[in-house]
């Protein structure tokens, strides 16, 4: 059994599903090194221009999977602590690949997403939330610390510190209506209408320039890291300056609202 889906359902759109419903699709790491690699080779798929993340069954990701975590041959001759910093860089690894990914992410939370998977769900860079979705940082329930794999620092830049520091200190579970008033999603809708929510905003992104999105993606999260203003506006200019100069986008977006059509986009 795959515990990692990769399908193509609509031209230019891939959906990766993390497979184990048993067990929530908890972060084990015989789910998360596959997951890593399939999110790579799409990445490099310059076929998909927009990918969608979400959970099969009841619930997105349960985050550390308390049953069986696996064991991988890394693993072999490490103490404890070694173990645990190998594992570790697994976990990162997974939402810095997200991350750095050719495409825009987007996340279809179907359900729960608990401690690690909340973390996963932020990783994404467009979230949409079944109704039946919950958001929980879980480590300060078990005696560990709410801050891991880049949550305490995604967070705060999507909801503010104030409600940041209040859900990931009291880890408390936010509701999708809620999650979507803060902005910790874009909407919250029906359970049926899920994907095809997430299906009709890659469509759109799916007609802009490939080049166009791609510098989007990345000027974005370069504007979320930025030290100065005047340094990401720098940035922006270049990228800005790099698409109006080596490619045709531009007049070709001219051209097709004149003639009343779709821009047809090379690049």
């Amino acid at each position: 059994m795959s515990f990692v889906n990769v399908e193509k359902p609509r031209p230019g759109v891939c959906l990766i599903t993390l497979n184990r419903p048993e067990r929530m699709n908890a972060m084990a790491f015989d789910v998360m090194v596959p997951f890593k690699e399939a999110l790579e080779q799409v990445s490099f798929d310059n076929d998909v221009r927009v990918v969608i993340v979400t959970g099969a069954g009841e619930g997105f990701c349960a985050g550390a999977d308390l049953e069986d975590p696996g064991w991988l041959d890394i693993f072999n001759g490490l103490t404890v602590p070694g173990i645990a910093r190998r594992a570790m860089k697994i976990l990162d690894d997974v939402i810095k690949t997200i991350h750095d990914m050719h495409q825009p992410v987007i996340g279809a939370i179907n359900g729960p997403a608990i401690g690690g998977g909340f973390c996963l769900a932020m990783a994404t860079d467009i979230r949409v939330a079944s109704d039946k979705a919950y958001f929980r940082p879980a480590g300060i329930n078990n005696g560990l610390t709410s801050a891991e794999l880049g949550l305490s620092y995604l967070l705060p830049r999507a909801i503010g510190t104030s409600r940041a520091f209040e859900i990931m200190l009291t880890g408390r579970d936010v509701g999708a209506q809620e999650a979507a008033n803060l902005g910790i999603v874009s909407k919250s809708v029906e359970p049926g209408q899920l994907l095809d929510e997430c299906y009709r905003i890659a469509e759109r992104i799916c007609g802009f320039s490939q080049l166009g999105v791609e510098l989007s993606k990345q000027m974005l999260w370069a504007g979320v890291d930025a030290g100065s203003l005047h340094t990401h506006m720098n940035h922006e200019g270049h990228a800005q300056l790099f698409l109006r100069m080596t490619t045709q986008n531009f007049e070709e977006a001219i051209k097709a609202r004149k003639e009343g059509r779709p821009p047809d986009y090379k690049d």
